[in-house]
């Protein structure tokens, strides 16, 4: 891989163990990693002029159903909870196949990059018509993102007393033995890997307790990290005081889904018992403040989280729940909700941002990325702070504030995968095209 030298950036938010922030600093990346940074550096390899621009880890990404960047503002469900939302949306995604999962999930990959993004998890729990959680890893190697995919699933459907249709559960024997085969296929525990897996049962109210527990026991006799939904609305907790006589956080306690290698996604209703739990167990939660807007889902706790210890990252969530995929915007909305909740100094701007760079790295288990020091991988995102949006700003460094919107430029892995705001690594108008055809095809 080429080395290059990132020059003369005007801010550099390292995000490192000492959270500097570097003026007029240079960085240079060899062999995917970050291997020199300072002032007045040299190389042999190209050169990124980044005058007048502020310099970030590449942010990172923790919930996501990028199948649904094929569903956004569906007429029937734009208004819905949580549940009828969901009801409304199911009919529709049986209809999707191999192609569909393979071409929203590059849509929405493509999306997160040009908000800064350079490492997604994503949530797929269904597979009609023969699509596998293959298609979406082999999008994201064609687009040069890093990736953790989790094998997703559900089996209780309505004829059981779930919200699924039957025709959208699997068999609980077959969940866990696909499970096994995608992470011995694509799992790679290694320092700078581009693809680690995970296992995720939906939700509580889409599987049983006994495959919650058995996934739980497959993830840790494997290797690799657990997800699911939790605690994400009031219909949430009703459902989980009626059907198991405990909250959320109980039941997650029970069945072997807490401790540093489980992410939890929204856990907008915990509790204060809950959040000590998952601090205590260094259990990870992926907040999607968009999404529980559009849901009206509530406010989570982040603040109370934070102060207590949890580690927190953030989401996008589905498209279909979120209807955008920009991961800058979704940490800005992070720290507007909190200071809607606890006051204009309850998050600032350089926390919100390293909630989506450090923060996401530390829930999905990566010591390896989300921060600019010298061997961490070469995950960086460049941000033009010399355009309308940042004019007449005292601190471009505050991007939450006053910044853009879209990066410049984006290196995941030491490859440049946007250059001047354009995808560089596939063809994306004609990628649109394709995705706008497959939604026409399914909106009949």
């Amino acid at each position: 891989m080429p080395e290059i030298l990132i020059r003369n950036a005007s801010h550099v938010l390292t995000m490192d163990d000492a959270r500097r922030e570097l003026g007029g600093a240079d960085l240079r990346l060899k062999d995917g990693q970050i291997v020199e940074i300072g002032a007045g550096l040299r190389s042999d390899g190209e050169v990124v002029e980044a005058a007048g621009c502020v310099v970030t880890p590449g942010l990172v990404n923790t919930h996501h159903h990028l199948y649904q960047t094929l569903t956004r503002a569906v007429p029937g469900g734009q208004d819905a909870l949580l549940f009828g939302w969901l009801q409304t949306l199911y009919p529709i995604w049986s209809r999707f196949g191999p192609e569909e999962m393979f071409t929203s999930a590059q849509v929405g990959m493509a999306e997160l990059m040009l908000s800064g993004c350079t490492l997604t998890s994503d949530h797929l729990y269904l597979y009609p018509n023969g699509a596998t959680l293959d298609d979406t890893i082999h999008a994201a190697h064609e687009i040069g993102m890093r990736f953790h995919p989790t094998r997703g699933a559900m089996s209780i459907g309505e004829s059981d007393g779930g919200l699924p249709p039957d025709s959208l559960v699997e068999r609980e024997e077959d969940i866990l033995k696909d499970a096994a085969r995608v992470v011995d296929a694509f799992h790679d525990a290694g320092e700078g890997s581009m693809c680690r897996v995970g296992i995720a049962p939906c939700s509580p109210f889409s599987v049983s307790r006994e495959l919650m527990r058995d996934a739980a026991f497959l993830a840790r006799e494997q290797g690799v990290m657990l997800h699911t939904h939790l605690a994400e609305n009031d219909e949430d907790i009703a459902y989980s005081l009626e059907k198991f006589g405990c909250r959320p956080g109980q039941y997650a306690e029970d069945l072997g889904w807490t401790g540093d290698d489980v992410w939890h996604a929204h856990c907008v209703k915990l509790d204060g018992q809950e959040i000590d739990l998952f601090a205590r167990t260094k259990t990870g939660v992926a907040h999607c403040p968009c999404s529980n807007c559009r849901l009206g889902s509530g406010i989570a706790p982040v603040r109370a989280m934070r102060d207590a210890g949890v580690p927190v990252g953030l989401g996008v969530d589905g498209s279909a729940s979120n209807d955008a995929g920009n991961l800058v915007l979704e940490a800005r909305q992070a720290m507007l909700l909190q200071r809607v909740a606890r006051g204009a100094d309850a998050m600032s701007a350089r926390e919100a941002l390293e909630i989506a760079t450090r923060g996401g790295a530390e829930v999905l288990g990566r010591s390896d990325c989300g921060q600019i020091a010298v061997g961490k991988r070469a995950d960086i995102a460049i941000w033009d702070a010399r355009g309308i949006e940042s004019a007449g700003s005292w601190d471009p460094a505050a991007l939450l504030l006053a910044g853009p919107v879209q990066v410049r430029h984006l290196f995941i892995e030491g490859r440049q995968t946007v250059r001047d705001g354009r995808v560089t690594t596939i063809d994306l108008p004609r990628v649109i095209e394709r995705q706008n055809a497959m939604a026409k095809v399914l909106a009949g």
